[in-house]
């Protein structure tokens, strides 16, 4: 899925896989652990010269992916770099647990940043996390601390485990928080938003954002309806594709805004 998003992003910004220096996979659910899933998307998409590593923050992946790429950009390390959102939530899905199991979907996104003097990007983004809430949305077992064996897999600790009440309001208030960062910092109100592009989690969460940013809900991107929540991938691929329809027109500033676990939260502004 990351090597297919990768190919797709590639084509559209007219890049070719010797181009890119960097790639950044964003994901919860890696091929192993390890080598990097980004390693894999290299060898697929022909990248030779790029150096690759993988990035865990959950549903706020793709976000920190961005700022971590802007940096090596901005400070001229690389020139082009890859950074893809790409999950397979079925994977870590407890299918008895209903609370959970009918949230997650699989899927992949991808985008190219480059320097380019004169140009729109990114203006700025903001990141936090709060690890005193890592217990509310976790995968417990499955890692050094929580190894799965015989005697505890049928407790399914390497599936998906999130305390639902506390993570939405968790959920609303912090996005909201960055959200108003991250528009201050770029010196816009949001009725300068032309588009909303926020993690797709949940539509109630999305619909508390909208009322207290103000806006119509209809600014806002919404596909979880077709997707689910695909963590790190979500906002990926709501991006593409409310460019390709249309959504988005060059001038417009939109505005990403992000959550998962962590907890770990992000927000990000783009001069389209």
């Amino acid at each position: 899925m990351a090597a297919r998003a990768s190919l797709a992003a590639m084509e559209q910004a007219e890049v070719t896989p010797e181009e890119i220096d960097l790639i950044i996979v964003a994901t919860a659910t890696p091929d192993c652990i390890f080598p990097a899933t980004a390693c894999y998307v290299q060898k697929k998409i022909g990248a030779i010269n790029a150096a690759c590593f993988d990035l865990s923050a959950a549903c706020s992946g793709f976000l920190y992916a961005l700022e971590v790429a802007q940096q090596f950009i901005s400070t001229h390390v690389y020139n082009t770099v890859l950074i893809v959102g790409a999950e397979k939530l079925s994977s870590i899905t407890d299918w008895t647990d209903r609370n959970t199991c009918v949230l997650f979907g699989d899927g992949a996104g991808a985008a190219i940043l480059r320097n380019r003097p004169n140009s729109h990007g990114v203006i700025t983004t903001h990141m936090g996390s709060d690890g005193d809430f890592s217990e509310i949305l976790s995968m417990p077992g499955g890692g050094s601390r929580c190894p799965i064996t015989p005697e505890n897999v049928h407790l399914r600790l390497n599936t998906v485990k999130m305390l639902g009440k506390e993570t939405y309001k968790q959920a609303v208030t912090s996005m909201f928080n960055a959200a108003t960062r991250v528009l201050d910092e770029a010196g816009l109100q949001y009725e300068d938003i032309g588009c909303v592009i926020p993690h797709q989690a949940n539509l109630r969460i999305i619909e508390a954002i909208a009322q207290r940013m103000g806006l119509p809900i209809e600014k806002f991107y919404i596909n979880l309806d077709r997707f689910g929540n695909t963590s790190a991938a979500a906002v990926a691929i709501a991006l593409d594709e409310a460019h390709r329809s249309g959504r988005i027109q060059t001038g417009d500033y939109i505005l990403l805004v992000v959550f998962g676990g962590g907890l770990t939260w992000g927000s990000s502004v783009i001069h389209w």
